[in-house]
Formats: structure tokens, C-alpha cells, sequence
């Protein structure tokens, strides 16, 4: 039966009750027309299913599924193809917990380092969210499971989230916020779209028939439903009539009264209920049936990709005097309580139960690398402590009397940074930050080790020799570190986002988190390294920036002649060559740049890239397609 004929046999009260979910994870069954119900999880980092006999409110009563990588790291991949394969297998793992749809991925942009959700979002830059995000929904689709992009838009603060009005001019709305979500609409397809919490210049994201109607259906030719984010409705009769298809999760009874209330008394047309019952039948129908059969060597795998995602996304930010890779046969020194408890994910509705998490210290002895270690610090205050500091001296100067490295494990601990609240300055904790100090005094070879899902003020940078930013590196987080540290690959992950070199600097300081009821998005577009380079600020490390253990060379860089037209853009083609001793990958970028314009533009926009392996002395011609959105400008006039 076609979705058109079971809406023609449904009653008003059935289709107003429709339009909301069952519990916190379903949709409604209408048994009597052969709809069955079907379920929602959340993601993006893997799946998140409350395991068999848990209540709705017991978050951390979960399932054992893979936690991959967070966003934050997976984007410095600068890889889409990684994505995919993530999107992939989250989906595998959907499909045997018979899971329809998983709440991700999330396209939002990094306005602030402050954001405390960050970890959960890709880049400052449009292009390469849009791309990345793309590219997982597609290997989720692909594999039958649907996908929600979220959160549908300028959620780029979780203080005052859920009311609070991001008022933002019409050309960074375009260019920066909506591009992010419109590149993964159009190239990936996702079943759905999830509206936000907050209102975007004076409307609820869930009653905002600009960005749900006009924008995203009508300008962008989006198919499937927009579902709210969770308790996300505000009025559900103007979200009807803007294009929000399914509240979630079940309103009980009131806002169903409210809906067939508007219809009889000529508030509401019901071809606009009709037409988002249609949307939601369309999930419903094509939903996977029941469970695919256990796989085995399935949670085996999604591990092994993880290290693999780890390892190509980790960034290699500083290696003074070529210190790594560490030679694996010597005896190491290691210090950090993350180096044994590691933080391999965020918090809030994505925080994950991995069958298995692989610390640093897991993969030293997994590799037969011998090695000393001491705490130094409690992740579970930010105070000193006196006796692990002096442990972690003495463990750092007997090191340095044997000419052994030094390896520190320093990072956010979950206080800092998770889903409802935002951070209140870049700062490590004070106690990694004390500790830090006195090992570069008892040794010189530092190398520091970063997890974390932000960047950080690093005013101690002269006191390392080399620095890994891990991020927040998922259940192999020890291991894809390890990968690298020790040379069992060459770093090659890039900065998907600016560190800049203090909070000061950042375009919104002074208007993040706003005021009571709104923030004035008043640096306009000019956001990340758009800024920085227009501004000629200084920062620690830019955008884009990452080390590799080979050395690379660029030559022959070609351009056609000729104009752009609107619906495309020229390739630009350049001669890559590993020129160092060793494989290794490296990414190209590609930048706009517009001296002579009379349009007020940034100095530099990203409008391509490709992630390219070479053997030791291979040269390959790289094709870059360059993005015609680089190229445009948005004219609110026009």
C-alpha cells in the first residue's frame, strides 16, 4: 500500500498523533493499516541504543557499539572517503540492533573554540563540513539506514540553546552557516533533517518556514522529513506549516489535540498534516525490516577502522629537531593519568559503550615497547597533587639521565567540554598545566600528547619538543596515537580548525555566548582563519596546518582560462612528489583569493582539496575540482 492510500484511510485523530513519535526513540505503529513502528538512535560517533529493559532517562545503560573517532578529529582527516566508511559501519551496527535511522551527522559550524558541542562538529569552514558530512551520510544511506543532518541551523552555542535568537546578517547566513548544510543536502541526501533548538533572527528553528520550507525544500530540492530535536517543538501547529514533519519525542496527547483543534476549525489546512504524515510514512516504509543476523567480526572491524581513522586524522603540530617517530625497541617514559585513562569521546547524547577502549599504555605493551609510567595528575580534579607530581618528577629526570623520550599525555577531562554547556576559557587544567612546566625543567625531549575535542591556548608550547593533537580519538584512541608516535605511519591528519593564540583573539570574542535572549553574530563572515588571514592576526596554528614524517614538493600548478559559470567551477591540477625517505600521504589544498574585488571578501576561502598517498619518491599529477560556492558571493539585494 502506498503511502498516499494509508493517509486516505487514516482518521484526523490518527494523523495528528501521527506526526509525533512513541516514547523517546519510535515512531508511531498504525497496526490496523500495516504501518509498524520503527527507531531512532542517536549518534554521529556510533550508535547509541539504551540497551534491552533500560528506561528513557538512563543514558549511560547502553548497548556495546564502537565509538569511532568524534568529528572534531575524523575532519583533519581531510578525507571523505573515511566518512563514508564511517557512515558505513555505524550503519552495519544499526542494521544488527535493527536501528532505522541514527541522529547525525552534525553540520554546524566552529564559530567559537568556547562551543562546549564542538567535539561534535567538523570545521569552521563550510566546504570541508559540507564535504565530510556528505560523505558519512552516504555510507550510512547506502547501506539502507537513514540519517538526520542536524542541528538545522546556527547551533553553534549549547548556553541558552534552547531559546536563544542567533541573529546573523543574510550573507554569512549563506555563505558560512546554511553552506555547511547545504553542500551534505545536496551531495549526500540524507532521509531527514534535524531542526534545532534555537531561533535563527526571531524564529524558532522548529517553526521557521525560511530555513524548513523555502531554503531546504524549495531551493535545495530536500525530499525527506525534518524531525525536532529532542523536545525541540515550540508551537506544533506553525511547525506543521513551516515543515517540520515529526515532533520527537511523543508530546502525549496535547499537542495532538492541538493539531485536529486547528484542523476543524479552519487554522490549519489538512493537505499540510496530509503532507507531513506522507514524509513520515515514507521513512516508515522504507525502513529496514527486523535485525540482520550477529556478525562476529563485526565489533573486530568497526575497532580496526577506528585505529585507522585515529591515525589518519591525528595532527602532528610541532616535531622540533625531527624527535618523532620514537624508536619502538627503546625503552619510553610516560607520563599523564590519559595516557592510562584516556578520553576518547564526548559527553552528552552521543557518549557511547565501546566494547573495548585501548589506552596508550594498552598499545605500548601491545607492541612489546617497554616503558615507565607515572600519573602526574588526577582527571578527576584540577587540583595538584603533591605525591603523583613528585612520582612523575623523579620517573622524568631518571628518564633524562638514561636518554630515554619523555612522552606526557595532557588533554580536557570531561568537565571541560560537553553537550549543555559551554567552555569558559581555552586553558589545559591547571594541575596538567603546573606538572607540564616542571617536567620540561627535569628533561628536554618532551613529546606531548593532546586529547581533547577543541583547541587550547598553548603558552607552554616551548616547553615540548613535539605535539600530537589527538582530539578525542575514539575507542583505538591509544593505539592510532601510538601508530604515529612510534613511526608505524607517518602523520598526516590537517588542522580543520584555527588554534589560535588566546581566546582573545577569536572573531566572536566579546559576542559568544551574547546576552539573556539573543547573540549578535556581528563579526559577520568573517569566522576562523577567514578572519585571521583578513586581519593578518597571528595564530599558533592555522587552519590546514599539519606535519608529516616525509617531505613534499609542488610544482606546475594550472589553471584553466576562462569564467566560471554559476552551476560550475575549473580544475585546478598541480604536481605533487614525496621527496622525503619515507610513504606518507599528504593533503593539497586549494584557496580562493579575491585582491582586487570590490565586494567585501576574506583573503582566503577554501575551494578544494584531495588527500593524496605517494610512495618514497612518487610524483603524481593532483586534480582539485574547485567548489563553486569559493567563488560566489551571496548579494542579499539580488
Amino acid at each position: 500500500m502506498q503511502h498516499a492510500d494509508i493517509v486516505s484511510k487514516m482518521t484526523l485523530e490518527e494523523k495528528a498523533a501521527y506526526v509525533s513519535g512513541r516514547g523517546a526513540w519510535h515512531t508511531k505503529a498504525v497496526p490496523r493499516l500495516g504501518v509498524d513502528e520503527v527507531e531512532l538512535t542517536d549518534g554521529p560517533h556510533g550508535l547509541r541504543k539504551l540497551a534491552p529493559g533500560a528506561k528513557g532517562g538512563e543514558f549511560t545503560n547502553l548497548v556495546h557499539t564502537t565509538a569511532f573517532p568524534t568529528a572534531s578529529l575524523s575532519a583533519c582527516s581531510f578525507d571523505p572517503e573515511l566518512l563514508r566508511e564511517m557512515g558505513g559501519a555505524i550503519a552495519d551496527e544499526c542494521l544488527e540492533h535493527g536501528v532505522a535511522m541514527v541522529l547525525g551527522p552534525g553540520a554546524n559550524l566552529k564559530r567559537s573554540p568556547l562551543c562546549g558541542r564542538n567535539f561534535e562538529y567538523f570545521s569552521e569552514d563550510p566546504l570541508l563540513s559540507a564535504r565530510m558530512a556528505a560523505s558519512w551520510i552516504r555510507g550510512a544511506e547506502g547501506k539502507g539506514v537513514a540519517t538526520s543532518l542536524k542541528h538545522y541551523a546556527v547551533n553553534n552555542q549549547e548556553r541558552r540553546r534552547m531559546y536563544v535568537d542567533a541573529v546573523v546578517e543574510d550573507r554569512a547566513l549563506r555563505e558560512l552557516y546554511l553552506a555547511s548544510f547545504e553542500g551534505a543536502v545536496r551531495e549526500g541526501k540524507p532521509r531527514s533533517v534535524m531542526c534545532a533548538y534555537n531561533k535563527v533572527n526571531g524564529a524558532y528553528c522548529s517553526e521557521n518556514a525560511f530555513l524548513n520550507d523555502r531554503v531546504l525544500r524549495k531551493e535545495w530540492g530536500f525530499e525527506g522529513l525534518v524531525v525536532t530535536d529532542w523536545g525541540a517543538s515550540a508551537d506544533r501547529v506553525r511547525g506543521l506549516e513551516s515543515g517540520v514533519d515529526l515532533e520527537m519525542p511523543e508530546s502525549g496527547t496535547a499537542n495532538a489535540g492541538r493539531i485536529v483543534r486547528a484542523v476543524r476549525e479552519g487554522r490549519l489546512d489538512e493537505a499540510v498534516l496530509d503532507r507531513a504524515v506522507g514524509r513520515v510514512l515514507d521513512f516508515a516504509l522504507s525502513a529496514p525490516s527486523g535485525k540482520t543476523a550477529p556478525d562476529a567480526e563485526l565489533a573486530e572491524r568497526n575497532h580496526a577502522l577506528a585505529r585507522r581513522i585515529g591515525r589518519e586524522s591525528a595532527v602532528l603540530l610541532k616535531n622540533e629537531g625531527a624527535l618523532l617517530p620514537l624508536d619502538p625497541s627503546a625503552p619510553v617514559a610516560v607520563v599523564g593519568e590519559l595516557a592510562r585513562t584516556p578520553r576518547y569521546q564526548g559527553a552528552g547524547s552521543s557518549f557511547l559503550s565501546p566494547p573495548r577502549v585501548a589506552s596508550f599504555l594498552d598499545a605500548l605493551g601491545e607492541a612489546g615497547t617497554p616503558f615507565a609510567f607515572a600519573a602526574g595528575y588526577r582527571i578527576d580534579s584540577d587540583d595538584a597533587d603533591p605525591v603523583l607530581e613528585a612520582e612523575a618528577l623523579a620517573l622524568a629526570r631518571g628518564a633524562a639521565s638514561r636518554g630515554e623520550a619523555l612522552v606526557v599525555h595532557i588533554g580536557l577531562t570531561e568537565r571541560y567540554e560537553s553537550e549543555g554547556y559551554d567552555r569558559e576559557h581555552l586553558r589545559l587544567p591547571p594541575n596538567q598545566l603546573a606538572l607540564l612546566g616542571k617536567l620540561a625543567a627535569a628533561h628536554e625531549r618532551v613529546v606531548a600528547v593532546y586529547s581533547g575535542g577543541a583547541p587550547v591556548e598553548t603558552p607552554w608550547i616551548g616547553s615540548v619538543r613535539a605535539l600530537l593533537a589527538g582530539y578525542l580519538g575514539g575507542q583505538a584512541a591509544g593505539e592510532s596515537q601510538a601508530d604515529l608516535v612510534f613511526g608505524r605511519a607517518s602523520p598526516s591528519g590537517k588542522l580543520a580548525e584555527t588554534w589560535p593564540l588566546a581566546l582573545e583573539d577569536t572573531p566572536a570574542h566579546g559576542n559568544f555566548p551574547g546576552g539573556e535572549r539573543n547573540v549578535l553574530y556581528k563579526e559577520g563572515i568573517f569566522v576562523g582563519y577567514r578572519y585571521y588571514t583578513s586581519a593578518g592576526k597571528p595564530v599558533r596554528f592555522p587552519f590546514g596546518h599539519g606535519l608529516s614524517y616525509s617531505e613534499f614538493s609542488w610544482a606546475a600548478l594550472e589553471l584553466p582560462a576562462g569564467v566560471a559559470s554559476a552551476g560550475s567551477a575549473p580544475t585546478a591540477r598541480v604536481t605533487l612528489s614525496n621527496i622525503g625517505a619515507r610513504a606518507a600521504s599528504e593533503v593539497v589544498q586549494a584557496y580562493a583569493a579575491f585582491p582586487e574585488s570590490r565586494i567585501e571578501r576574506p583573503a582566503l576561502a577554501l575551494a578544494g582539496f584531495a588527500k593524496v598517498r605517494l610512495e618514497a619518491g612518487e610524483t603524481k599529477t593532483v586534480e582539485l575540482p574547485l567548489d563553486p560556492a569559493a567563488l560566489r558571493y551571496w548579494d542579499a539585494k539580488l
